[in-house]
């Protein structure tokens, strides 16, 4: 997705209640256009969780015939994004020339590296009806040496990501390695991304992670004495064994990593270095951005 002008911050509370929790975060909503999104990151009391810099929850939403996703193509640099849905359709588009509909339970990675242009769209056949749409999309800032790489884009089908059950919590690890397997998906740095679905008494023990954080998509969770409503997502410290119990049925995104140092961010564009998102924006700004393949006429203007 392309991160509109609204530039308000999240706010964010400071936990006391749990030596485990470092903070949780109330997502702000951000409106882009046909439809919202949570935001949780970045914030101002927390960047990046790991190598994640971004987290967007779509939805739910619902759309009559005619309306839906219809977002023009638009840049990203030394970032990765990764989509996940957990209900609709998507259609992406690339300067590369990919050309990928992204169904429940699939992984897109899209490498910028030194610059990629993409749009995210749905198809005709998909539009014209009434339909759903809900869903997470991150972003993951490369590593120094790797952000400069040439762009690249993968698309893992639902099957190939690894599902496994714990302690009777069914899960599925999207990104990296835990519980005893490791998904496929590319990675640049150690990363994090596991979905769970818990019911309402069912406890689950997180990996151990440099940094890690939960998001709850749907339900609640207690952490010790401390409760974590619904659409908050809560930042651990570096604690072992730490364990989360599902108050209500509730569906959750364990994200995390290493920490690979601090990243500057401005507009859609990700970079260790502040000089690089200037001569991105004056790229983009001049249309020496390669074009989306097959979707050449529209595009976001620079906002100022």
């Amino acid at each position: 997705m392309s991160i509109e002008t609204d530039k308000t911050e999240l706010e964010c509370s400071v936990n006391q209640g749990c030596d485990a929790i470092e903070l949780i975060i109330q997502p702000r909503e951000t409106d882009l256009g046909e439809f919202s999104v949570k935001r949780s990151l970045p914030t101002r009391a927390r960047k990046m969780v790991g190598p994640w810099i971004f987290f967007d929850h779509m939805g739910p939403a619902e759309f009559t015939p005619g309306k839906g996703v219809n977002v023009r193509p638009h840049p990203h640099i030394n970032l990765a994004t990764v989509t996940y849905l957990f209900d609709g359709e998507i259609l992406h588009r690339d300067s590369l020339g990919s050309y990928q509909t992204i169904t429940p339970g699939d992984i897109n990675l899209m490498v910028a590296g030194h610059g990629i242009v993409h749009s995210e769209r749905e198809r005709p056949e998909v539009r014209s009806t009434a339909h759903k749409l809900h869903g997470l999309q991150l972003w993951l800032a490369l590593p120094q040496q790797d952000e400069e790489i040439a762009p690249a884009f993968y698309h893992y089908p639902a099957r190939e990501i690894p599902a496994l059950t714990v302690n009777e919590v069914p899960l599925r690890v999207l990104i990296g390695q835990a519980y005893g397997v490791t998904s496929p998906v590319k990675t640049f740095a150690q990363t994090l991304y596991v979905e769970a679905h818990l019911q309402p008494g069912q406890s689950l023990t997180l990996p151990d992670c440099e940094e890690r954080a939960v998001y709850v998509a749907k339900g609640e969770l207690q952490v010790k004495d401390t409760i974590v409503p619904e659409f908050s997502m809560v930042v651990f410290k570096a604690a072992t064994g730490v364990s989360i119990t599902a108050t209500t049925e509730s569906r959750i995104a364990l994200i995390g990593g290493e920490n690979v140092g601090p990243r500057f961010i401005d507009w859609n564009f990700v970079s260790s270095r502040k000089e690089r998102l200037i001569q991105a924006r004056q790229d983009w700004a001049a249309g020496r951005f390669a074009k989306v393949v097959g979707d050449e006429d529209e595009f976001i203007p620079l906002p100022e």
